[in-house]
């Protein structure tokens, strides 16, 4: 619980600070008026394809509006799995499984403020989530900056195939501060911090780990807290065309620390085609207590790939035609996605091969748009 309790009272300080800062700026802030979310539905197809494993599965949207001050939205994804990963094949067999999540959110504005009150929960065979979050956003300087507040809480049930006396829990916090400034009437900066935390299961009851070479239980500390923030450069570049460039450092009390970069390029053709481009590139360092192949006994060890020092590369291309619009009215339109990723782990081993591991990953969505 230290970590938790160090993650809430660092929130404490920065909510106490910038609560000082809204309160004068709320006093001399114009009485402007925050948009709604647009009325829509969506309806989508995704698919993802690699290291063994295969997910698809359909989400729906719908968001309305009530009386002017009101946004409700309600919304279900599906995921079919089935895993055949690195984990599962050297030490258990392939599985299908089906996860289903159902979320319901809403938004209040007043003025030049808004509050998002969101929750969600999902369902596994053998893992429940739960999850519930606030955020506030409020726009200051005459709409010219925008500051936002969050907070999540999540609470996990995890069970175990064939092991009925099995049961365990883990619980996430998160808090967010975010900054959103208008830099010249073409560019934008924003910038976000997180505080996270998390306490209790945070492993997997199917893992095994290496120890002089023999499978032995993965243990996983019970505590974890992280920081991270995110950097953002938006510009518009004049000839109907855009891009952004996004930086992210995280670090936690594993040891973990990652950097992810980005860029992107936007560029409109005709009046209803929209496409996207971007590259990322992502990067970490391994945990303490990871080990492709432990040489001594340890409290606490973890052979999970996703602990390990790796890098993967993904560049991603969107599609967007609008093929109905109204002014006033309605519009809709059709959207394609596709991802390729490339995965690379420096102290992961294929114990098949021998061999460093690395795969191949693909997502692809379809989905349709309108709004009303």
């Amino acid at each position: 619980m230290a970590a938790t309790k160090a993650a809430i009272s660092l929130w404490h300080r920065i909510a106490a600070l910038l609560g000082s800062l809204l309160t004068g700026l709320l006093g001399a802030g114009a009485a402007r008026a925050v948009d709604l979310p647009e009325d829509n539905a969506e309806a989508l197809v995704h698919s993802y394809k690699g290291g063994g494993v295969t997910a698809y599965g359909p989400a729906l949207l719908v968001r309305k509006s009530v009386a002017d001050r009101f946004s409700i939205a309600g919304s279900y994804y599906l995921d079919a799995v089935s895993n055949a990963s690195i984990d599962v094949v050297t030490t258990a067999s392939p599985y299908r499984e089906t996860r289903s999540e159902f979320g319901l959110s809403a938004d209040y504005v007043y003025r030049d403020s808004q509050i998002t009150l969101a929750g969600t929960t999902s369902h596994e065979p053998d893992y429940v989530a739960n999850n519930l979050s606030l955020d506030v956003a409020q726009e200051v300087f005459g709409g010219m900056t925008t500051i936002a507040l969050g907070f999540s809480r999540g609470s996990d049930k995890v069970l175990k195939h064939n092991e009925p006396d099995f049961k365990d829990r883990a619980s996430h916090w998160q808090y967010r501060l975010g900054a959103t400034q208008i830099l010249t009437p073409r560019w934008i900066m924003s910038a976000n911090l997180e505080a996270l935390a998390d306490d209790g299961f945070l492993g997997s009851p199917y893992r095994a780990a290496r120890v002089f070479g023999a499978l032995v239980p993965e243990r996983n500390p019970r505590t974890r807290s992280a920081r991270a923030v995110k950097l953002r450069l938006l510009g518009d570049l004049g000839s109907r065309d855009s891009m952004h460039l996004d930086y992210r450092y995280y670090r936690d009390t594993w040891e973990v620390k990652a950097h992810t970069f980005e860029a992107g390029y936007s560029r409109y053709f005709r009046e209803s085609w929209l496409a996207d481009v971007y590259l990322r590139y992502y990067t970490q360092t391994k945990a303490l207590f990871y080990s492709d192949n432990a040489d001594a006994e340890t409290a606490y060890v973890s052979r999970n790939r996703q602990l390990s020092t790796f890098n993967d590369l993904a560049l991603g291309a969107k599609v967007a035609w609008t093929f109905r619009k109204v002014p006033g009215k309605y519009e809709v339109k059709l959207n394609g996605a596709y991802e390729f990723v490339h995965f690379k782990f420096k102290d992961f081993t294929d114990i098949r091969t021998g061999s460093p591991y690395g795969y191949n990953a693909h997502v692809l969505q379809l989905f349709l748009t309108g709004t009303f």
